[in-house]
């Protein structure tokens, strides 16, 4: 490929890429077969897709079966720590142009998204809606060749919501991450597997017996909180929602307000979606020594500026560790600069659970074709009948085989009339 025609760090690592890309796809039966049936089908044939998204091996395979089911398509990063620079490399040697470097600055992230817009797409994938809302901003002229797009997580499914109920959205959007076999599963327990990694490949400290704080119970919360007490950490949530913090207590955890937990903590990650749910004051009280995560999309969820704010010095020990000194004397330790420490500290969710998600995604991809025209322009949810398809799927992949209801089963469950 025409190197004009992407934005790399090094064009070099293409071999190493295409082996993690391999390796990756071994984990990945649904969506190698689904590539396999498109590539035979052809059902995106010349469509314009442009995709902001991890630049992860599993994002790789979803790319590959794009481009096998005949799709035009760009890539650029939603996330500026969390590209894998040799996945990138080798998708430009297999010819899907790629702007996306690990570390690049937010400048350089955002020419990024415009150069994926200048692809002129049809189609939208995205990863935290900042492709959507940046199209909708800069390039509103584009909207009326729009055929759709999906979404993929849970803070972008928000956004896009809330330019929905603004009258803001221009195009019809599939909310991929509220298909259940994508949040039941990718956020619960690929980021609870995921975040924990990265914590633990950042710092290095034990977990068993020290005070981890979950800031948020929803899916990916409840798979933090689950794989850090299977590690021996003693977890706290901490909860807005009452139903959420209902849940957590149920589930066996403690349940307390944040600016209690910020005082015992040796542990804090977030996973809300929200801005500045470790503010100040919590920063205030916290025990000397605490590391701050967050599993969140974006690296607004921690009160950074404030952090900075109230610092008399900062080191790097360790690679993906800010250590702040404060000028009373405490310290805190920041992972990954705030941003996703699964993708940014370690290499995100483990591959099988990408499977459903990126499963979802192509068949929401086919299905926003098929439908061209047909949809208003809100967020859809991903239709059940392709919901139930991926499970299926994913269950022969894994050998497991299920029963089903027989005729009578079935006239009893739709019908009233015979009780006892």
């Amino acid at each position: 490929m025409n190197m004009s025609a992407c934005d790399i760090q090094a064009p070099d690592l293409a071999a190493q890429g295409r082996l993690r890309i391999d390796w990756a796809l071994q984990e990945m039966p649904v969506v190698r077969g689904l590539k396999e049936e498109m590539a035979h089908k052809r059902p995106l044939q010349d469509i314009r897709i442009s995709a902001c998204l991890h630049i992860t091996t599993e994002t790789a395979n979803l790319a590959l079966a794009l481009q096998a089911a005949g799709a035009e398509l760009v890539l650029c990063a939603s996330n500026p720590l969390s590209t894998q620079d040799d996945v990138a490399a080798a998708l430009v040697h297999a010819g899907i142009p790629v702007f996306a470097i690990h570390g690049e600055s937010t400048k350089i992230y955002y020419e990024h998204i415009d150069r994926a817009i200048a692809h002129s797409p049809q189609i939208t994938l995205d990863d935290g809606a900042d492709l959507v809302t940046r199209i909708h901003q800069r390039q509103p002229k584009l909207l009326a060749q729009m055929i759709g797009g999906t979404e993929e997580t849970t803070t972008g499914v928000i956004r896009l919501r809330a330019m929905a109920a603004d009258g803001a959205l221009g195009y019809p959007v599939i909310a991929v991450n509220d298909a259940m076999t994508k949040h039941l599963f990718d956020n619960r327990y690929g980021t609870g597997q995921s975040a924990l990694d990265g914590i633990i490949r950042a710092a290095n400290i034990l977990l068993a017996g020290k005070v981890f704080t979950v800031v948020g119970y929803g899916w990916c919360g409840r798979g933090i909180a689950m794989r850090a007490r299977g590690l021996g950490a003693q977890v706290v949530v901490t909860e807005v929602e009452p139903l959420r913090a209902l849940e957590a207590a149920m589930d066996g955890f403690r349940v307390m307000a944040l600016h209690d937990a910020a005082v015992i903590s040796d542990f804090i990650i977030t996973a809300t979606g929200d801005k500045h749910v470790v503010d100040r004051e919590h920063l205030e009280v916290m025990k000397d020594g605490c590391v701050l995560a967050n599993a969140g999309h974006f690296n607004v969820e921690i009160n950074i500026p404030a952090l900075e704010a109230m610092s008399a010095s900062r080191k790097r020990p360790r690679p993906s560790v800010d250590e702040y000194e404060l000028t009373d004397g405490r310290h805190l330790r920041l992972l990954a600069e705030g941003r996703l420490v699964n993708l940014s500290a370690a290499e995100g969710h483990p591959s099988a659970v990408m499977d459903m998600s990126f499963a979802n995604q192509l068949l929401a991809v086919s299905w926003l074709t098929q439908n061209r025209g047909r949809l208003d322009n809100r967020v859809h949810p991903v239709p059940e009948r392709l919901d139930r398809e991926v499970a299926e799927l994913k269950l022969a992949a894994m050998g497991h085989v299920i029963d089903h209801l027989t005729p009578e089963q079935e006239r009893y469950l739709s019908s009233w009339k015979e009780g006892t």
